[in-house]
């Protein structure tokens, strides 16, 4: 990747701005379009890796607490680096019922759609977006390395989303 291109594509979307849409391959090899979902409300979880402890922490706390989204008309999808057999095994493991997208090839090419790949480590940053059903986003958050994210601040954010 050229220096231009990584400076062009490395700024997070604005609250307010269309999100940038894709397609990537869930566990199952099947094909996930984010404009699929206009109509309902998306938060997009990129997460570092498959079955490291923060990331795991995080995304079964999202697990446990499924109809909080759900309640908000939001589907979850999580999103790492990952190849889509490591993200099956780990979705089965950890009984996952939402889809995680590999964003495997081009290596962190979503990611970095989103400002959110760190291409000296070769992985995502854990970062969340939440999704309008417009397709606008309308809360971010980009955490530092080694930090989990604060569920309290989903929650609000999604309470915000069904008050819009």
């Amino acid at each position: 990747m050229t220096a231009a291109v990584e400076a062009a594509s490395a700024v997070v979307p604005a609250v307010g701005t269309t999100a940038p849409d894709f397609e990537l391959a869930n566990q199952y090899g099947e094909p996930v379009r984010l404009s699929s979902f206009r109509g309902q409300n998306v938060v997009l979880v990129f997460y570092p890796f498959a079955f490291s402890g923060i990331c795991t922490g995080e995304l079964c706390e999202i697990r446990d607490n499924l109809a909080t989204f759900e309640d908000s008309n939001a589907v979850v999808l999580g999103v790492s680096v990952d190849s889509k057999f490591s993200l099956r095994a780990y979705a089965a493991q950890e009984g996952y019922g939402f889809d995680l997208l590999a964003d495997f090839w081009p290596h962190g090419g979503v990611a970095n759609a989103y400002g959110v790949f760190d291409a000296g480590s070769g992985m995502a940053k854990r970062a969340t977006f939440i999704i309008d059903a417009d397709g606008k986003v309308r809360y971010s958050v980009v955490n530092p390395r080694g930090q989990a994210r604060d569920f309290g601040e989903y929650r609000a954010a999604l309470v915000d989303l069904k008050r819009a």
